[in-house]
């Protein structure tokens, strides 16, 4: 069984749109832009032997607002340029009672089953509550990235906060140290 870091995708990897104390997804490919640190993040990730899988709710597919090829072209952006192994995608809309929408840890449980994952040694990182509540459901420990969302409530129950995915990338290696 192998340990993995579990990603979101918007506010932790990419810079999302920010609106009224929220943050979005992008809708089109040129808004698509990765955060400067995270190639580096990642690859110290990798060479620390983590697997590498971005873990993301994309509900704008499912309420018919940004086409699923648009998604598909963003994560071959991810995958071009990063050292990424898998991405869990959920398409659904909010009102949809799927088993892999954040909080739930549906994509979290198919990637570990496909990947040989052992959960319990293994991080996600998110940048809202609903990406630690999957993280905690799913067993791993979680890492919040506090990007001071003045519109939504801070997780809980995470095991740390990082200000970006480098400052989460230093505590998982710290950790291994």
């Amino acid at each position: 069984m192998r340990q993995a870091v579990f990603l979101d995708r918007d506010g932790v990897l990419s810079v999302p749109d920010f609106r009224e104390g929220r943050s979005f997804a992008p809708r089109r490919v040129e808004d698509f832009r990765l955060y400067p640190d995270v190639k580096e993040a990642l690859s110290l990730l990798r060479e620390a032997g983590y697997l590498l899988v971005v873990v993301t709710n994309q509900p704008d597919i499912g309420n018919g607002l940004v086409a699923q090829e648009t998604v598909d072209r963003m994560h071959e952006i991810l995958y071009d340029e990063l050292p990424i192994d898998r991405i869990e995608t959920c398409p659904h809309s909010q009102r949809d009672t799927c088993d892999c929408r954040k909080p739930k840890p549906g994509m979290l449980l198919n990637a570990a089953r496909v990947c040989g994952i052992n959960l319990f040694e293994s991080f996600m990182i998110g940048d809202r509550a609903s990406d630690v509540e999957a993280g905690v459901a799913a067993g791993c420990k979680t890492i919040f990235i506090d990007l001071n969302y003045a519109a939504e409530l801070k997780p809980a129950r995470a095991d740390y906060v990082a200000r970006s995915v480098s400052g989460a990338a230093d505590i998982i290696l710290e950790r291994n140290r």
